[in-house]
């Protein structure tokens, strides 16, 4: 067995080593490779078997796949690998493990290749500036030769390409350039293996023509009429069944033949076509079949341009699927974030809960340490008290939020409904101030029978309905109950006056005692003779002001959970009521 090409194997191993992205740029040299002067005949299939054989033409194969859009070189390098890899396939005699080659890679191929130029004749059709479409075009027609290449090496394939879904794909389009191309590529298949035709199904066979009626009702361009034109008297020749079938199927293709694309250039090729179908026409057809021919015509627009407004909305459809698979796929995502930060949250927070009782516990015992043991029931009251304190202010906290949040639905309500009234209220202000004023009218006087009528049924009432006389003793009686009711109200005139005066009084004492209270110096500061201001010369107030004293510290000294409200009270505890009862009759002041 002969040695390698030392060129194929540093590639290949230049290729198993590099990464993705460098891969497409890596295969370009086997352009340079496969068209070395120096090589013969049977060099160049050695090196195109050493090339099958370290997997170049499949690495080949798989980045014709991708999108080269995102990888480097784009679309320039796509098409020179198609190029190569047509190049590679062509020339090739398998011996060993031929169904490899012919059924599973050469199709394959095929289809990669038309995949490709799909994506080309897109991106021309939605390119805007002329460089690029100039571009985009030559990579098109570059990929469409390779197609040519590889089937016109391997006959075989030529069918391969008719029966794909993506040469209908390609050859069902409005733009000119493109259209004459993929009509180019479909004569060259009925060139090179005419016999492929006929072997195709039904329905690609029809499809392939009603596209090229189609684009010969649908367009006026010449070279889109004569590359249509030429494929018809090719497609005519092969067959008289296809004969039949364009004549059965296509009633009104003569006609528009004449009218339209006389003289535009390819009179030959049209008369010839003409002959043929005038030829088919003239061996007799019913009335019944032109009609349907007709029909089918009809049928075969239709169904051009059904199929041609499902392959332009399919781009916008698998855009829209792409864009709400990344919106859910960016949803779950942020959703996982977000579960991930509320449990790392919560965790922090445990952390700190756990940090901030270790150090409670430590400034505790520290102070512990350092007070006295005489004071520590104190301080742990003290502890209390305002461990009791914080927890009562944050339950009338979150109490107070709970009732505003139920509350605060209401209130928008009731400040809406007030806003709705007033407008109302102006708008209605508004239009009665616009409403013109009906001008005065004067009633009218009763003439003399209405006159007598309603006194006749004032003396009718009267009669039905007289009044009630009253004697002399029941007025004095009534006289003598007024007189008593108004001395009852002069007397309590007078005692509501006392209780007035008393309540006046009550004040100005209580005043009174105020500014002493408040003018009173300081416990550091007071002397005997401000003391002897606030002490009473009665001796029951003082016992009074005594009890109440002792009531106040023996309720300072009461446990913090005695102190949380009146479902924790004991019957030992004094009430509020009590509390305040005794307080109110303290003697401030020095009087009583």
């Amino acid at each position: 067995m002969a040695a390698a090409d030392p060129r194929v194997l540093a590639l290949a191993a230049q290729v198993t080593e590099s990464g993705e992205q460098d891969i497409p740029l890596l295969l370009l040299k086997l352009k340079g490779i496969l068209s070395s002067p120096s090589l013969g005949c049977e060099e160049s299939k050695k090196i195109k078997q050493d090339i099958y054989d370290y997997g170049l033409t499949q690495y080949c194969l798989l980045v014709l796949r991708q999108d080269h859009s995102r990888l480097r070189g784009g679309w320039a390098t796509a098409a020179q690998l198609a190029e190569i890899l047509s190049h590679c396939c062509v020339g090739l005699e398998m011996k060993e493990d031929p169904e490899e080659f012919y059924k599973k890679l050469l199709p394959s191929a095929i289809d990669n290749l038309l995949v490709l130029g799909k994506r080309l004749q897109a991106r021309f059709i939605r390119a805007i500036k002329d460089k690029e479409k100039q571009d985009f075009l030559h990579w098109f027609q570059t990929v469409t030769d390779a197609i040519c290449w590889l089937f016109g090496g391997h006959i075989q394939l030529a069918a391969c390409v008719l029966r794909n879904d993506r040469f209908l794909q390609l050859l069902i389009t409005d733009d000119v350039e493109t259209a004459v191309i993929m009509m180019s590529v479909l004569h060259n298949i009925l060139r090179i293996n005419s016999s492929v035709f006929l072997q195709v199904d039904k329905v690609t066979l029809q499809s392939i023509l009603d596209e090229l009626v189609y684009k010969l009702s649908s367009t006026t361009n010449p070279a889109v009429g004569s590359a249509a034109t030429k494929l018809l008297l090719v497609v005519a020749k092969l067959s008289k069944q296809l004969v039949q079938l364009l004549t059965a199927r296509y009633k009104g293709l003569k006609g528009l033949l004449n009218k339209q694309w006389t003289g535009k250039g390819f009179d030959r090729e049209l008369n010839q076509l003409l002959d043929v179908l005038y030829l088919e026409q003239s061996s007799g057809k019913g009335e019944m079949q032109k009609q349907h021919q007709a029909a089918c015509i009809i049928q075969a627009m239709w169904r051009g341009f059904q199929t041609r407004r499902r392959l332009k909305k399919l781009p916008q459809a698998v855009t829209t699927l792409q864009r709400s698979f990344r919106a859910k796929r960016e949803q779950e995502l942020q959703h996982l974030a977000k579960q991930k930060e509320d449990e790392a949250l919560k965790l922090q927070m445990q952390l700190q809960r756990q940090r901030a009782m270790r150090l409670f516990h430590e400034r505790q015992l520290a102070l512990l340490e350092r007070v006295h043991a005489s004071q520590v029931n104190k301080y742990m009251e003290e502890m209390e008290d305002k461990s009791a304190l914080t927890i009562q202010r944050f339950w009338r906290g979150y109490r107070a939020r709970r009732i505003f949040h139920q509350q605060k639905q209401s209130l928008k309500e009731y400040k809406a409904a007030v806003i709705i009234q007033r407008t109302a209220c102006k708008f209605l202000e508004k239009r009665r101030r616009r409403r013109p004023l009906s001008p005065w009218k004067e009633p009218k006087g009763l003439t003399d029978e209405q006159r007598l009528a309603l006194q006749q049924k004032v003396d009718d009432y009267i009669k039905l309905h007289p009044a009630s006389q009253m004697s002399e003793e029941m007025s004095k009686e009534l006289h003598m109950q007024a007189q008593e009711k108004l001395a009852q109200f002069l007397l309590r005139s007078r005692l509501d006056q006392r209780a007035a005066q008393r309540r006046e009084t009550l004040l100005a004492q209580v005043n009174t005692d105020v500014e002493l209270l408040m003018n009173a110096p300081g416990l550091a500061e007071t002397t005997e003779k401000d003391i002897s201001v606030f002490v009473s010369r009665s001796v029951p107030v003082a016992t009074k002001a005594r009890q109440s004293h002792n009531t106040m510290l023996k309720y300072a000294r009461w446990p913090w959970w005695k102190k949380l409200g009146d479902d924790f009270m004991e019957d030992d505890v004094i009430p509020d009521e009590a509390l305040n009862t005794e307080l109110e009759t303290l003697f401030i002041g020095g009087r009583k």
